[in-house]
């Protein structure tokens, strides 16, 4: 059994190390609550204005002549992998990693083997992994969650485009996470170019496009949609990440929180056993000397 002060130096650790995942914990409930709040609110928008466009492309004879929606040989991919900076948020981060490795070597097979896959992280953490997994990493965007804003997603997003619009990529790839509550997140992976076209809707008629007037002409709004859904789709992926990743690390500390009581009260137990046969042993060595003088 182990000394009284080893196990008084251990309860003080874990003691310790309950109170950082505590705070950690109380941190990441209230960035979740704003984070939340920001992926419900754009989530809605986003996916109308997805659908609208998907509508409109399915409505055009020529919609493949637009520069996003044309479809091309997948020679060349690039695979956007989200996510976050920080760990301690239990298999958050090497979950999704998993899952964009595993997409290049199943889906992308052929292009890997060519050296014709490459790796646009955003996060820390999504790097090492991607490093130690010998992955191509072609670019980092690291620092955008210091600032989430649409304004400084949007340059990313149109970096990527403009990659893709040279032809620097042939088809490109969102992998992240998203988020559904605060301990469940959906490992994700959806193409974001070439645009994929919907189906052209039909009311009980049989008239197409019956939910919408287009003014002035639906080639245009295309022209302006397409972009802007683009950001948009951007954006969303990156708050879906965010808020899955404080409801991640909420869940995680939580977790450890209650592993540490529950060892503080293991070692309490321990400690209480080993002072007691100490006390014991020295009765028994007192009451040993005390019948040793009288004898």
């Amino acid at each position: 059994m182990a000394g009284l002060k080893e196990i008084r130096i251990r309860i003080a650790s874990v003691k310790t190390t309950r109170q950082v995942t505590s705070a950690m914990k109380m941190v990441s409930a209230a960035k979740l609550k704003k984070a939340q709040d920001a992926i419900l609110q754009i989530r809605p928008y986003a996916e109308k204005l997805h659908h609208i466009l998907t509508s409109l492309t399915a409505s055009l004879d020529n919609v493949e002549e637009s520069l996003y929606t044309q479809p091309r040989d997948e020679k060349k991919v690039l695979i956007i992998l989200i996510t976050s900076n920080r760990g301690l948020c239990g298999g958050f981060n090497s979950n999704i990693s998993k899952k964009a490795v595993d997409l290049a070597k199943t889906k992308y097979a052929n292009q890997l083997n060519s050296g014709d896959v490459d790796f646009l992280t955003i996060g820390k953490q999504g790097v090492r992994f991607l490093k130690h997994a010998q992955m191509n990493v072609a670019g980092e965007e690291n620092s955008i969650f210091d600032n989430l804003t649409f304004e400084n997603v949007s340059t990313i997003a149109s970096n990527v485009m403009r990659s893709y619009a040279e032809g620097s990529y042939d088809c490109i790839e969102l992998v992240y996470n998203q988020f559904k509550n605060a301990a469940m997140q959906i490992l994700t992976s959806e193409k974001y170019l070439p645009v994929e076209m919907g189906q052209e809707e039909e009311d009980e008629y049989g008239n197409h496009d019956f939910n919408y007037i287009y003014e002035p002409s639906k080639e245009y709004i295309i022209q302006e949609l397409i972009p802007r859904s683009l950001k948009i789709q951007f954006y969303k992926a990156l708050l879906d990440s965010h808020a899955a990743e404080h409801g991640a690390r909420m869940t995680a500390m939580h977790q450890a929180t209650d592993n540490a009581t529950e060892i503080m009260g293991e070692l309490t137990l321990q400690y209480n056993k080993a002072r007691q046969a100490s006390i014991t042993n020295e009765i028994l060595e007192i009451t040993a000397g005390a019948e040793a003088l009288k004898g």
